[in-house]
């Protein structure tokens, strides 16, 4: 019987783990168990980090907009209130960026959360 080698599967998946090892300094990116202990643990972090990615935006979107309805003499957790009781159903990255790129409409939203609270 001949020997099996394993093919162009197994070729497929040392060259992925060393097409993500490019970059890597020193032996990280040379010697196999260095590389495949880096890219594994790259590729842990990369999925815990895409998901915090989204815990972060949504933080920033409330830093944003508390800031910009104390501008107008209402705190964050009184406006999203108000919004509720009103059926305004925008959304944090919405809001944020009204209060960034649209002062006036974001100034118009306020005043009808405020009047619903």
């Amino acid at each position: 019987m001949a020997r099996a080698k394993r093919g162009f599967k197994a070729r497929r998946r040392r060259n992925r783990i060393r097409q993500a090892a490019k970059g890597y300094r020193g032996g990280r990116s040379k010697l196999w168990k260095a590389m495949v202990d880096t890219v594994h643990h790259a590729w842990r972090y990369a999925t815990w980090h895409r998901r915090k990615r989204k815990r972060d935006f949504r933080a920033l979107w409330i830093v944003r907009i508390n800031a910009a309805a104390r501008i107008h003499g209402i705190s964050y957790s009184k406006l999203v209130g108000g919004l509720k009781r009103a059926n305004i159903e925008l959304d944090r990255k919405i809001l944020a960026d009204l209060a960034i790129s649209d002062p006036a409409a974001f100034a118009k939203v306020v005043e009808q959360a405020k009047a619903a609270a």
